[in-house]
């Protein structure tokens, strides 16, 4: 993700309090301590899947936060930067994951690293190969600027040789950094490589009896029948073990920044102390909380609950995704598919503020980390111009029962008559994910209840209120119509909209009920009235 540069003074970076520029300073002051660092040299930021499953929301969330932070290190430093994303694609596949078709044809591949898997999407040369297309496209739609790495490339093409002999040269003070967080009989046979079995392909846990640092070799036990078997520790014919590999990763590339999930402080520690026994520093970087599923448990790859990227994106857009990702980053939230409406207001809402904010004012809003800078040329819009919620089009969708974007616009129009879907295309976007949303996700459960008869009195005279009103007032006089009614007949305004959301539009919550009578039509919402005093909607 490139970014237009507008004048900034380092003093206002300096003291930016968003976290991305917390983080660059953090960053900032690691590379300050290092000897021999080279300010000319690009500062490399990683991110790392392990492609086992499909791509979930939780690896884009990474790539899209270590991009705000690399953003905000380039303002605060004007030092140049990489970033790389790297797939773990030789690693074994342990199982098979629950949301793939022709999950048969994988069990025979077990153990085999993932490059080696056959596709079962029949798309690609091997599920590994799917798993990372499926990443880079996401990556590529939101215009990330970034390098993609293949484990299984560097490890066959010999790049990592130099730090697979240095590992193997240092194998026993790489072995006392994990041998302490084993049991005692893991202790007896953990080696940090793992040997590819020349026989099955499979990457295999097998007991190493030799190591040979002159010919960068080992010797293990072949589990199958206790034979020794001498594999070279380069050119593929190893992998390391996770926290191994990770530090050899870090060590191999110069990684400057990586981040990582909570439930991963552990293996920092241990691969850090490895690159250390390499005599190398290892990365800044912090530990952001897990996402969750709508009932509290931890999102997994290999289950598929909760989003994923494609589920975001058929109902909302990628920057409301991306604000998602901005906010909190050290504290767990639930991510299921209500919290999306709320974000894409959300973030219209932000970048409207940006267009109006001066450039240190801009660093405090999640929009500018969003967009890095970009608020016309990245989003093909200045955001400032959005006449209409999407979560009232969303309301709208659902009592007009609308199948496509185009009969929202007509009321659209209608409330906002200098919109087109040609002026105003994020609006027509909006539109569309609002009638799959609301067809989806809220049209099965969606129930409406008759009005008691109190209600009904209140209701009767709403209609009468909106029927003195002109078909054109303003959206904030028909708020004022539906407020006073509430006043003469509730003590509590907030049951009076509990009614109205509940009767009229058959859920526990909705929006500011002026603007929405204002955008469905003031005749269409006297008839919405006629429809609830009648129990039409209840019956149906």
């Amino acid at each position: 993700m490139t970014a237009e540069t507008t004048a900034i003074s380092p003093s206002a970076a300096e003291d930016a309090k968003a976290w991305p520029f917390a983080e660059a300073r953090a960053l900032q002051a690691r590379l300050a301590k290092m000897s021999g660092d080279d300010p000319s040299r690009p500062v490399l930021f990683e991110t790392g899947d392990g492609p086992s499953g499909l791509p979930h929301i939780g690896t884009f969330a990474e790539v899209v936060r270590t991009s705000m932070i690399r953003r905000a290190f380039e303002v605060l430093t004007g030092r140049p930067t990489r970033l790389i994303c790297f797939s773990d694609d030789m690693d074994g596949l342990r199982k098979i994951p629950d949301n793939v078709p022709n999950q048969e044809m994988l069990e025979p591949h077990l153990q085999k690293p993932l490059t080696d898997v056959p596709d079962p999407f029949g798309t690609h040369d091997s599920f590994g190969a799917h798993n990372n297309a499926r990443l880079q496209s996401f990556l590529d739609s939101f215009g990330f600027e970034y390098e993609f790495i293949s484990a299984t490339d560097m490890y066959k093409s010999g790049a990592f040789d130099p730090a697979l002999r240095h590992i193997l040269n240092n194998y026993q003070a790489v072995r006392d950094v994990i041998l302490p967080t084993l049991g005692a009989e893991r202790q007896a046979t953990y080696s940090p490589f793992l040997p590819i079995c020349p026989d099955t392909g499979h990457v295999l846990q097998a007991k190493v009896i030799k190591v040979d640092t002159q010919n960068g070799t080992i010797t293990y036990s072949d589990p199958r029948n206790n034979a020794e078997i001498e594999v070279p520790v380069t050119g593929g014919g190893c992998k390391l073990q996770w926290k191994a590999d990770w530090a050899m990763r870090w060590y191999a590339l110069g990684v400057d920044y990586e981040m990582s999930g909570k439930d991963l402080i552990d293996s920092v520690t241990l691969s850090s102390k490895i690159v250390r026994v390499l005599k190398s520093t290892p990365p800044a970087g912090f530990s952001y909380e897990l996402f969750l599923d709508q009932n509290g448990e931890k999102i997994s790859k290999s289950k598929g609950n909760g989003l994923s990227v494609e589920d975001w994106l058929t109902y909302g857009s990628p920057e409301s995704l991306a604000l998602f990702m901005y906010g909190q980053p050290k504290r767990a939230k639930r991510l299921y598919f209500d919290v999306i409406p709320k974000a894409v207001d959300e973030y219209f809402t932000h970048l409207g503020k940006l267009s109006e904010q001066s450039p240190e004012e801009g660093l405090e809003n999640p929009a500018w980390h969003i967009h890095q800078q970009q608020t016309d040329t990245k989003s093909g819009m200045s955001g400032a111009d959005m006449p209409v919620s999407f979560s009232l089009l969303l309301n709208l969708a659902a009592v007009c029962s609308a199948e496509t974007a185009e009969e929202l616009w007509g009321y659209i129009q209608s409330y906002a008559p200098d919109t087109s879907k040609e002026t105003h295309p994020h609006l027509d976007r909006l539109a569309g994910y609002a009638v799959r949303f609301y067809q989806d996700r809220v049209r099965p459960d969606k129930q409406y209840r008759s009005a008691t008869a109190e209600e009904k009195t209140a209701i009767t005279a709403l209609r009468a209120a909106l029927a003195g009103l002109p078909e054109d007032a303003e959206a904030s006089d028909v708020q004022t119509v539906v407020y006073a009614t509430g006043k003469e007949w509730y003590e509590n305004l907030r049951d009076w909209f509990k009614c109205l959301y509940e009767t009229m539009l058959g859920q526990e919550q909705g929006p500011r009920m002026g603007s929405f009578f204002r955008l469905y039509g003031l005749s269409k919402s006297i008839a919405l009235c006629d429809a609830v005093l009648a129990d039409e909607l209840a019956n149906n």
